[in-house]
């Protein structure tokens, strides 16, 4: 009798169209636009090519400031997220379209027929992130510009979830009739009002159009916050996190997975998925030396400066980035960078940052190198696949969003050289079995 294998968990992949942020290095000559689309197919079809679930596009609604200036990062522009998903929609075939809307700037009625279009016109693909923001900043771009108190960011979205999802349900599935005699019809009394009172909303209406083919979008949630955590668990088919350590992400799992659980839900039905960057090089040593060489890149002296700034609320432009920090404590109440969430308490930031400087002789430059560094694979093929596996199955996620730091051709590599090796290891797809983004997760 032979020996029973062990059934290994799949790979789930995801590819990040990243925008503009402390990942992308858009200033590299090999670094294409960040708003042609031709930058958005090539990406996407390149994910598309390596059989990922997911194309993901961030989202941002107000150029960032730093004292009292536009932040030049921004400066190369975001364009609509719906507006580019459905021009994708027409590009690629089976890979999932995902992106980001806002519930604090937006309208339930909008939003899901936007996200019901979107999954028509992809066969069953779309992708909502869901996020929240109290941040009146970014608010006076809107008429109700600061209205949402902080502690009201997650019951607006739960609220307003529970109204998307009613429009969503409003069609019977036997509402567009194909008739013989009359061709394609649509019978009004398989539409169903929505009403729905909440402390948020007052909707009386109808939806305009079916639900999508998968009948809602998939749910996707960012927000690693006690609130966030707890709302994606009920809410959200993947969670989007930071947490990428081994030892972080199995604690940050299980916990998630446990509050699933504790929502009548099955915990494998929510992926999480930590954002994960990659070096690829012919050896060890290559790909620590591009790694550094990329970090020095995304860490300009002026960036670094900037960081310390955002922390210490104040303008520090007389120091040296190859110096020490600032020897006093930061302001507390500052509002020197707009757009920007702080680092929690500045002053026990700015502590354990001196203490980290202290100990490892860091300058200001090489610290912010250090405490912005996110977890990324470092190494061969064939130690990032074996990487990756690893996680996978010792239950520190279902699956990564890679974030490439070129655009649009970061991916490129990983898909020619890792993809190839996860397929080995027969934990990975080798082809496409679903048609709809839902089915990707599941598989």
């Amino acid at each position: 009798m032979g020996v029973e294998r062990v059934k290994r968990k799949p790979i789930h992949l995801a590819a990040h169209f990243p925008g503009v942020n402390n990942t992308t290095v858009w200033t590299d000559p090999s670094s294409g636009s960040q708003i042609e689309f031709d930058s958005f197919v090539h990406l996407a079809r390149t994910a598309e090519r390596g059989l990922f679930d997911f194309f993901f596009l961030a989202e941002g609604l107000r150029l960032r400031e730093h004292r009292g200036q536009i932040y030049d990062l921004d400066v190369v522009g975001r364009p609509d997220t719906f507006t580019v998903l459905a021009a994708l929609a027409a590009v690629t075939e089976r890979i999932g379209l995902t992106g980001t809307i806002n519930t604090t700037f937006n309208e339930p009625f909008e939003v899901a027929r936007q996200f019901a279009t979107l999954d028509h016109l992809s066969g069953g693909r779309a992708g909502w992130n869901i996020v929240t923001s109290s941040d009146a900043f970014t608010g006076a771009n809107f008429r109700r510009g600061g209205f949402l108190s902080h502690a009201d960011r997650y019951v607006r979205a739960e609220e307003f979830l529970t109204a998307a999802r009613k429009f969503w349900d409003s069609w019977d599935s036997d509402a567009v009739v194909a008739d013989v005699d009359a061709g394609v019809y649509v019978d009004p009394a398989r539409i169903h009002s929505v009403e729905y009172r909440s402390s948020q909303f007052d909707v009386r209406g109808y939806a305009t159009l079916p639900a999508g083919p998968q009948g809602h979008p998939v749910l996707l949630q960012a927000g690693d916050s006690d609130e966030g955590r707890s709302f994606g668990a009920r809410n959200a088919d993947a969670l989007f996190t930071l947490h990428g350590s081994l030892e972080d992400g199995r604690r940050y799992y299980a916990d998630v997975k446990g509050r699933a659980r504790a929502s009548g839900r099955d915990p494998e039905q929510l992926k999480v998925f930590p954002a994960a960057t990659f070096v690829l090089g012919d050896s060890a040593d290559e790909a620590r030396d591009k790694a550094r060489h990329i970090r020095e890149q995304q860490v300009s002296p002026a960036t670094a400066i900037a960081m310390v700034e955002q922390v210490w609320g104040r303008e520090l432009s007389d120091y040296d980035p190859d110096g020490p920090l600032p020897d006093f404590d930061p302001v507390v109440e500052s509002n020197i960078t707009q757009g920007r969430v702080r680092h929690g308490d500045p002053i026990a930031v700015a502590r354990k940052w001196r203490q980290r400087a202290e100990a490892q002789n860091l300058s200001i430059r090489e610290l912010i190198i250090a405490v912005t560094s996110r977890e990324q694979f470092v190494g061969t093929a064939t130690h990032i696949a074996d990487e990756i596996d690893r996680y996978i199955q010792a239950d520190a996620c279902d699956g990564f969003i890679l974030v490439p730091h070129l655009t649009p051709h970061g991916l490129d590599e990983f898909v020619d050289k890792v993809v190839p090796l996860l397929q080995e290891r027969g934990a990975y797809r080798t082809e496409y079995t679903g048609q709809t983004l839902k089915e990707h997760l599941a598989g």
